[in-house]
């Protein structure tokens, strides 16, 4: 009689575990709209001065950065900590392995280099190793920033 009560959770247990899985994979290969949905064409063309960020509403997009980033002062991970990345130099994180792209960019992380970066990571530092394709919509990005903004005093 339990049998079906193990197999049960066994399922339950693969099934919410494939699940994470997706959500990791879709969060690491771009596709933002799997976790926030479509970009509001009204915002297409915004510029990050014209927005105005939610940081709870980027507390909830960083669970997209968390499988690789950390918010801990000097924690890496596949990429380095994002505690305090709003006024950082580009690649000068002590004791992370940064691609030559991102070692040797010479730009300050402000918002508006964060927004664009956000977009599409690969085209802004072509040769990063940032395996994220980007956010499309223009106001996930500004909560994001100000979600992390907020996040590093």
């Amino acid at each position: 009689m339990p049998a079906p009560v193990r197999t049960s959770f066994i399922h339950l247990f693969a099934y919410l575990s494939a699940i994470g899985l997706a959500a990791l994979v879709a969060a690491c290969s771009g596709a933002d709209e799997f976790a926030q949905g479509a970009p509001d064409p009204a915002l297409a063309d915004a510029a990050y001065g014209e927005l105005t960020g939610d940081p709870r509403a980027g507390a909830r997009l960083f669970a997209m950065c968390q499988a690789c980033h950390s918010l801990e002062p000097g924690v890496m991970r596949a990429g380095p900590s994002l505690h305090g990345v709003v006024g950082r130099e580009a690649g000068s994180m002590a004791g992370f392995a940064y691609s030559d792209a991102n070692a040797g960019a010479t730009h300050v992380w402000t918002g508006e280099e964060l927004f664009a970066f956000l977009a599409a990571p690969r085209d802004y530092m072509p040769g990063t190793r940032m395996a994220f394709y980007g956010i499309a919509d223009p106001q996930q990005r500004a909560d994001l920033i100000a979600f992390l903004d907020q996040s590093g005093e």
